[in-house]
């Protein structure tokens, strides 16, 4: 039986040192959007509707795109002022429609975020001008749209590469007359050739990918690439897969990778039991299952740890929940990363709870998780779908944004009192790779070290580009230091709590 050290910080806030959490506490201000957008349309678009949160006119406010569906896909940009309360503009420009999915990154390393744009029918890739303009560059980078239903993304760069890879995963073969059971499509690999795209690898067999992370799971400076599969398509045969980008090959029970089926909708990643290795979070339709990770395989958390959220935590359905987005991070600052899951029935599936709200589980100090949404304001009850934690009005506290199936997004400004310190890392160095894409920041508290994996990818068709948040409870200064990709270390530094700092290598 495996036993688990659950990291926490020691200096963390008098209020955690009890055995309950802090309740966080959450306003609605969807009202500071400045119009109301929902994902919309038909059986495509019960699956996707995420968001992309990132900065894209460099004011170091997280601006929002967010995809729409058979609607319109949205920019909103961040012009929170010193009040604090959360506030958009509309900065969409032409009308994009079919839109599943959004991943920003630089792919051309001119410093401008640049975003990866999944559809129903071909993908698009626009180049940022900085001030919040795009512009698309599909076919000047020779990258191979194709037309599928694509519904998850992930990116790295490769040595000696300009451009980074591109993993796209694509989920029911629309053009299949025998479909869409046992329809799965392919998914594909895009490599660079320069500053041009080749021609895509085929990853076959595909099992109905609905999330993917390139990660660096077992710390030897080598990432793969995990995809997370529904099951509800693929029927059965299929697994979650593990594939080595170099040479490309999947990996199989013989090299130890256990097979392992669900119905797979996004992947979260982070290091929870502080041995230095990422963990993973897969939600699905019931079991929403946390793997701890050694370094050479993984294996379920028990459930006493709290965090599997199988059924609705409030009200009378008692059928199973369907996660969708979940994503760790640190609400109160405690220095133990909590939890959100957004919940959301596929469209009207009675084997699955209808009223399912969304998950907000505390970390408290045994290293469990206590369940908190409904005492936060935040377990509303809407078919929700993509999600993310951010901290929109730069006062250190991650607020939240979640998009909901045929009804409006939902943004949620975090105004827990009595939070812990903080402090936000943001990667740079020399082009390729601007913002250093697979490398590790460590934060150290009184002997204990909090290890980030900086990454493209996982969630459920959401993702971000910002800096890396570290509760540090009551420590008024933290020691940190950074893995470069390519394995170079930096110096331990000491920096003063409370700001974002920008670290250059």
């Amino acid at each position: 039986m495996r036993t688990l050290s659950i990291l926490f910080v020691a200096g963390a806030s008098a209020a955690a040192a009890e055995q309950g959490p802090i309740i966080p506490e959450f306003t609605d201000q969807t009202r500071g959007l400045p119009i109301e957008h929902s994902y919309t349309g038909d059986w495509e678009h019960f699956v996707g509707g995420g968001v992309a949160v990132f900065d894209c006119n460099g004011d170091t406010r997280p601006d929002i795109f967010v995809a729409g569906g058979s609607s319109s896909a949205r920019l909103f940009v961040n012009v929170t002022g010193d009040d604090g309360m959360l506030s958009f503009a509309d900065g969409t420009g032409d009308e994009i429609l079919g839109v599943t999915g959004v991943y920003p990154l630089d792919i051309d390393s001119d410093g401008h975020m640049d975003l990866a744009v999944l559809r129903v029918g071909p993908n698009i890739l626009f180049k940022g001008n900085g001030e919040c303009g795009f512009t698309d560059e599909s076919a000047e980078w020779g990258f191979d749209p194709g037309n599928a239903w694509s519904t998850a993304f992930s990116a790295t760069w490769e040595r000696g590469l300009t451009f980074p890879t591109l993993a796209i995963g694509n989920y029911v073969d629309r053009a299949d007359p025998n479909g869409p059971f046992e329809a799965c499509d392919s998914n594909e690999l895009h490599r660079p050739k320069g500053n041009t795209y080749g021609a895509p690898e085929r990853l076959e067999p595909g099992f109905c990918a609905l999330s993917m992370l390139i990660s660096d799971w077992q710390r030897t400076g080598t990432p793969e690439l995990r995809i997370s599969n529904d099951r509800h398509y693929y029927v059965d045969g299929g697994y979650e897969e593990m594939w080595q980008l170099d040479p490309l090959k999947s990996r199989t029970e013989a090299d130890g990778w256990k097979r392992v089926s669900l119905f797979g909708m996004g992947i979260a990643s982070l290091d929870i039991d502080g041995n230095s290795f990422p963990d993973v979070m897969l939600t699905s339709m019931g079991d929403q299952v946390l793997q701890f990770n050694d370094g050479s395989s993984y294996a379920n958390a028990p459930f006493t740890l709290g965090t599997y959220a199988h059924r609705p935590h409030t009200g009378d359905d008692l059928n199973p929940s369907t996660g969708w987005h979940s994503e760790f991070g640190d609400i109160d600052n405690d220095g133990r990363s909590d939890l959100f899951i957004a919940k959301g029935n596929v469209d009207q599936m009675e084997m699955a709870a209808m009223a399912d709200p969304n998950n907000l589980l505390m970390q408290i100090t045994d290293g469990t998780f206590v369940e908190t949404a409904l005492e936060a304001g935040v377990a509303t009850l809407e078919r929700s779908r993509g999600a993310a934690l951010a901290d929109f009005d730069g006062d250190g506290r991650l607020d939240i944004v979640v998009v909901n199936r045929s009804a409006p997004m939902e943004l949620w400004q975090n105004v827990t009192a009595d939070v812990g310190n903080w402090l936000a890392i943001e990667l740079r160095q020399p082009a390729p790779n601007t913002h250093a894409v697979g490398a590790w920041v460590e934060v150290r508290l009184d002997g204990a070290v909090v290890a980030r994996e900086l990454t493209v990818g996982g969630g459920h068709a959401s993702g971000q580009a910002l800096p890396l948040h570290f509760g540090l409870g009551l420590a008024a200064t933290a020691d940190y230091r950074v893995q470069w990709p390519g394995g170079d270390w930096s110096e331990w530094r000491n920096v003063s709590a409370n700001q974002r700092i920008t670290v250059n290598r």
